[in-house]
């Protein structure tokens, strides 16, 4: 019996959301394809019919995360009433849920530390995906890309550094610091 049409890439889709969700959550190189593949269900065997390489579904993992990224980011600044939206942003980026649910979380954080040591076409697709964000993150706070560029290094900065460290107080106090380090920086550039 012959697969309804839109099987193939309904599984491609829970495969790339599958792959996404472990990436962020365990890294790209500790994540097998069995895993991966385990996880929606299916056999490693079947991976090669969706995709060429581990290479191209971390490429498209990346896209997808950095897709639900901006989507949260905009959930949050679009439940401001009144107020400044890129606060809203540092907000969520900077809260225990984002630090605590790495699996659903910002990308970034998860794949920055392990960039330098995968292959080009991961790098290149990275870079794509970033500067993405960087965009979205500009507009949001109305500043240049350069500005942006700063103000996402200090947000995935202090993720990192949350997300390491033992104490859940120390813990705590790192994002409590980038939150109103990065305010601070946005209000010195309005002021400049």
């Amino acid at each position: 019996m012959p697969y309804p049409a839109g099987h193939k890439l309904k599984v491609r889709g829970r495969i790339v959301e599958s792959a996404a969700n472990a990436f962020r959550s365990s890294g790209i190189r500790d994540i097998s394809v069995p895993v991966i593949m385990k996880g929606v269900g299916l056999t490693h065997g079947g991976f090669y019919s969706h995709f060429e390489s581990k290479d191209q579904l971390v490429c498209e993992a990346c896209s997808y995360a950095v897709d639900h990224t901006i989507q949260l980011l905009q959930e949050a600044v679009d439940h401001v009433s009144s107020g400044s939206k890129i606060n809203a942003i540092i907000d969520y980026y900077l809260s225990a849920e984002h630090r605590d649910n790495t699996e659903l979380g910002c990308i970034l954080p998860a794949f920055s530390g392990e960039m330098p040591r995968l292959s080009e076409e991961i790098r290149q697709h990275f870079t794509a995906e970033l500067d993405k964000i960087i965009a979205f993150v500009s507009s949001i706070a109305d500043i240049n890309k350069q500005n942006g560029t700063a103000l996402l290094s200090l947000l995935i900065g202090t993720v990192i550094l949350a997300r390491s460290v033992s104490d859940l107080e120390q813990s705590d106090g790192i994002l409590a610091a980038g939150k109103i380090n990065a305010k601070m920086l946005l209000s010195s550039w309005e002021q400049a």
